[in-house]
């Protein structure tokens, strides 16, 4: 029970990293998403049927808070959960290679899932020029993100 109090706390201290410091300091496409970073966590190291609502309220927290359209990032973060969460069974997910590359693809992945949900749902025009040119460096920041927090065991994990 403890080991799951220290991962709420570790989820509410990155949320509140994302939420209300990174912005203020960082620029836009250079602030890591540590949310996108939990959610691979959560799809490779825990594949558990409660785990996916919470990848979805994490989603519609971030939603909540940055002003688009609420349930875009929830959608597309239960997306990348579900086929995370069903290579987890396929692969040896203690590697830290492994976890930083996913972060990578995750975050490539959960941009073009917005890009094509924004061109469908949405009336804008040229929604294109504003996703594509910062998807390359947000990509690389999560992926070196990952890569500082990859080595570090979480309660849940040692409790294995």
């Amino acid at each position: 029970m403890i080991a799951y109090l220290k991962i709420a706390g570790i989820l509410i201290a990155a949320l509140l990293l994302q939420m209300t410091l990174l912005p203020r300091y960082l620029l836009d496409p250079f602030q890591p998403n540590l949310i996108i970073i939990l959610v691979v966590y959560l799809g490779l190291k825990l594949p558990h049927r409660f785990a996916g609502v919470a990848v979805f309220a994490l989603g519609l927290l971030q939603d909540s808070f940055s002003g688009i359209y609420l349930g875009l990032h929830a959608f597309s973060y239960l997306c990348i959960y579900t086929l995370l969460s069903e290579l987890a069974d396929r692969l040896y997910t203690d590697n830290r290679a492994l976890f930083v590359l996913v972060v990578f693809i995750a975050t490539i992945m959960s941009a073009l899932l917005n890009l094509v949900l924004l061109l469908v749902f949405s009336v804008g025009n040229g929604l294109y020029a504003s996703v594509l040119p910062a998807l390359l460096p947000q990509a690389l920041i999560n992926a070196l993100v990952a890569s500082l927090f990859s080595g570090v065991r979480l309660p849940v994990e040692e409790a294995r």
